[in-house]
């Protein structure tokens, strides 16, 4: 069985190579489609996640289990004529972490059906976080587990993974696995912070060695080799209205540890919204896996809204037109919904809709799936194709897609300027990463292995 493409990215990474991969956090179609164009134009492999909220075995918030998901995926892979041979489907904080209301017992056998859903349906890049205290668990004066408990459950976790892929077609290579956490609950921070905890050192090394010693008092001392990162707190997040940027004077140990260590790299959570400058010196000082999704959804709401805003000068122009009213329709959902957004915003009724449009934590990307938003999004998309979008309102709302149409490389579609201000964050990812030609390299890497056999 071949490596896995991850594996061979990062052993470029160590070898002196400064290359890492971005995974796209989202389940929004048109997130995902433009992440395929993107990748399709760089020749790269492509990382899709699923988190464990998102998707499980009982369908997490979209509705979606992770067969549901694969086949969402796969089918606008086909609407869009991309070639999935190069993508990469993992989930992220696979674990307890859904149920921690329930006992252990309870808890574990959950996540254990949620690890077997996920790879059985053919995801191979599994994050296995076992962090979060169950009810009853003991815990530290911070509320923390001990590192010990957290080691057995990741490994338990584990070997439910391995199983299951023994038992599948393995049409695909063995998984690989991430440890650790140091992130909020998935989903965003729940508040702005003042300051950020970066890891210690001495905590990433606790964690090493308790999930490589619980790997092997558990007989899986095959797949601790497919372990490839350890998820670390560089110190970026963002909030409400606030990004916390890295920083590479305050990681500079976790730089420095990493490096001995010859199989890992990091995986770096909540890097929304950082400068493309500091994506790729991140990428250079081995935060090699970098997690995006709040900021694409951030940038398909400013084109969307970008796009009414055209509709709206428009509409007094073509009365034959039924208005969208998309942004409406955005503010009464959400009111009648709150459960999304309101532990999340406060403040006056002005505040708190101002931060349900415009926030960074984009709790708006929960309610594009309403049956009423959608409607809404289909209606605006229609009224601005029966119509030439005048260029000078694509200048006035969306100045970047104005310049490309101007020169002939971007349609003056409404669906092709919203893929093209998503396209606009990944491709910052995408150089950050020099992940561009990274599908032709690992075909070429398992040519080569055909041939040495």
């Amino acid at each position: 069985m071949s490596l896995h493409p991850l594996n061979k990215l990062i052993e470029r990474h160590k070898k002196g190579t400064p290359v890492g991969i971005y995974s796209v956090c989202s389940a929004n179609p048109f997130v995902l489609k433009a992440a395929m164009l993107q990748a399709q134009k760089d020749q790269s492999l492509l990382l899709i996640e699923a988190t464990s909220n998102q998707v499980d075995q009982f369908g997490g918030y979209t509705g979606m289990r992770p067969e549901d998901f694969k086949t969402m995926t796969l089918e606008l892979a086909a609407e869009n004529n991309y070639d999935p041979q190069g993508l990469i489907l993992g989930g992220d904080h696979l674990g307890p972490n859904r149920w921690t209301k329930l006992s252990a017992s309870r808890a574990m056998d959950y996540a254990r059906e949620q690890i077997a859903a996920y790879v059985k349906a053919g995801f191979s890049k599994i994050h296995l976080d076992a962090t979060m205290p169950l009810q009853n668990d003991a815990t530290d004066s911070a509320g923390r587990l001990p590192v010990e408990t957290i080691a057995q459950r990741t490994a338990e976790l584990c070997a439910v993974a391995e199983q299951t892929y023994r038992q599948s077609d393995q049409l695909f290579p063995p998984p690989v696995y991430i440890v650790g956490s140091d992130v909020p609950i998935p989903g965003g921070a729940q508040e702005a912070l003042n300051q950020i905890h970066i890891t210690e050192v001495k905590e990433v090394q606790q964690t090493i060695d308790h999930v490589r010693r619980a790997f092997e008092k558990n007989g899986l001392e095959a797949a601790y080799e497919r372990v490839c990162a350890v998820v670390v707190q560089p110190g970026v997040e963002f909030a409400d209205q606030i990004v916390f940027e890295y920083a590479p004077d305050r990681a500079a140990a976790l730089k420095d540890f990493i490096e001995s260590h010859s199989q890992l790299v990091y995986e770096a959570h909540s890097t929304d919204y950082q400068t493309a400058p500091l994506l790729r010196q991140m990428v250079k000082d081995h935060f090699a896996i970098l997690k995006v999704g709040p900021a694409l959804t951030f940038a398909l709401r400013e084109a969307i809204f970008a796009l009414a805003f055209m509709e709206k000068e428009l509409l007094p122009l073509h009365r034959a037109l039924k208005p969208s009213a998309i942004l409406e329709t955005l503010d009464q959902t959400m009111d009648k919904n709150p459960a999304y957004w309101q532990k999340h915003y406060g403040g006056t009724k002005e505040e708190v809709r101002f931060a349900q449009r415009f926030s960074l934590s984009d709790r708006i990307r929960y309610y594009w799936p309403f049956p009423k938003v959608q409607k809404a999004l289909r209606q605006l998309l229609k009224n601005l194709q029966q119509i030439s979008i005048p260029l000078t309102l694509v200048s006035q709302f969306m100045p970047e897609e104005y310049q490309r149409i101007r020169q002939g490389t971007l349609t003056n579609d409404p669906q092709a300027l919203i893929l093209n201000k998503i396209q606009s964050v990944l491709k910052q990812y995408a150089e950050a990463t020099q992940i561009q030609n990274s599908l032709t390299f690992t075909q070429n890497q398992n040519s080569l292995a055909m041939e040495r056999l």
